[in-house]
């Protein structure tokens, strides 16, 4: 499928009609007045960036434990690509980069340490008391947890970037499909975010440089290791295609640039068919507004046939190949053990937390409520300072290696 570059945004034009207009938002829970130097998305994406919860993001495992190099991603490094991504993709669609790229960023904010293993530890250990789900604590976090302003809990973001938060990954409410997490219900009653539609084109290509932004990076950092090699790649066609365009281009490239010629073909294959389909799709249903796109019933940023196809191999190769290694999986144990001991610790003795501030008068909640007071103390802790509480409570600490 070809781009129409007549189509395309530079960063210098008006935004498309289907664009969100940050000077027509729905607005904030609590009014503010407005900014006379910024847009309104400009305002949420600043916030984002100067959380606590933004900054942890640098001790969080994305795939690899921090001990292990310096070089690897993590939660922060993944977010800051998935950024820069969607706000490539947003220029080129004439959309509104700031939306976009706040989305991106805050995308992560409810991930628990040690990636996901860490969140389904809790998310089991959370079963009797509505699970654990990272988008709806990044909710929580942005609408309860961050407590820095004097005229409300949170961030107070604009609906736009709620909204683009909880429905990245599309509808929430759909016919037979699962309960919508408590947090994002509980959140929705106050501030209704059409959780039955899909989100704007914004939130849509953050989603989508999400799964670019890892399905490349991961692979990056799976060679890093050693567990990925150059000759187990050659099992994806769309990799082994891009192996031998840059072999035959660059003959005698070493491997590291080798392997970087590679990674940067890929993403940019994967961004130029996403243009591609949304433009498409854009013509098709010539929608004049955001809410047009909310309302037209199916994704408009997403990969082509033959793109689902490779996106679908290369998940399938991480996760034989990396995420369910034996190496990674003795380290997933160990940190499996580590979030389980701490829970049944905080839930035993809420003092253990260490800070007044967070077990005051949780010994007195019921079950299911002080575990959601202790879901959000460890959901929020780094690898780094789950590590160190656990050496603190326990006699021996498993090895994350």
């Amino acid at each position: 499928m070809e781009i129409d570059t007549k189509q395309l945004g530079f960063g210098t034009g008006a935004r498309a009609p289907w664009a969100v207009d940050p000077w027509s938002s729905r607005g904030r829970l609590v009014p503010e007045p407005v900014s006379p130097t910024r847009s309104e998305f400009q305002r949420d994406r600043d916030r984002i960036v100067h959380t606590t919860a933004f900054r942890r993001l640098k001790h969080k495992t994305q795939v690899f434990v921090a001990h292990e190099g310096d070089h690897y991603r993590t939660r922060l490094t993944h977010t800051i690509e998935v950024a820069q991504i969607a706000r490539a993709l947003a220029r080129a669609l004439k959309l509104d980069e700031d939306l976009a790229e706040g989305v991106a960023l805050v995308h992560d904010f409810g991930h628990t340490p040690f990636g996901h293993t860490g969140e389904e530890a809790l998310d089991e250990l959370m079963a009797d008391a509505g699970g654990f789900d990272h988008n709806a604590q990044s909710l929580r976090i942005v609408t309860k947890l961050e407590q820095r302003y004097a005229d409300f809990d949170g961030l107070n973001l604009t609906w736009e970037t709620l909204e683009g938060l909880v429905k990245h990954n599309g509808p929430l409410i759909v016919e037979g499909g699962k309960p919508v997490p408590e947090p994002i219900a509980l959140y929705n009653a106050e501030h209704d975010l059409w959780l039955a539609t899909h989100s704007s084109l914004e939130s849509q290509v953050a989603a989508i440089a999400d799964d670019i932004a890892y399905n490349t990076h991961d692979i990056d950092d799976g060679l890093r290791s050693g567990l990925i090699t150059l000759e187990m790649l050659e099992e994806l066609p769309l990799i082994s295609r891009l192996l031998a365009e840059v072999r035959e281009r660059y003959p005698d490239l070493e491997e590291p640039r080798l392997i970087h010629e590679v990674m940067r073909r890929q993403i940019t294959r994967m961004v130029e068919d996403v243009i591609s389909v949304s433009q498409a799709n854009l013509q098709a249903i010539k929608p004049q507004s955001a809410d047009d796109v909310r309302h037209a019933g199916r994704t408009m940023a997403h990969f082509s046939d033959e793109f689902v196809e490779a996106d679908r191999a290369i998940k399938a190769f991480l996760y034989r190949h990396l995420y369910r290694h034996p190496d990674v999986m003795r380290v997933r144990a160990s940190a499996t053990r580590i979030v389980r001991d701490l829970f049944e610790a905080f839930m035993a003795d809420p003092s253990a937390m260490g800070d007044k501030h967070r077990h005051k008068g949780i010994e007195g909640l019921a079950v299911d409520d002080r575990a959601r007071k202790v879901r959000d103390y460890l959901a929020g802790m780094t690898d780094t300072y789950a590590v160190a509480a656990h050496r603190r409570l326990f006699d021996h600490t498993p090895e994350l290696r």
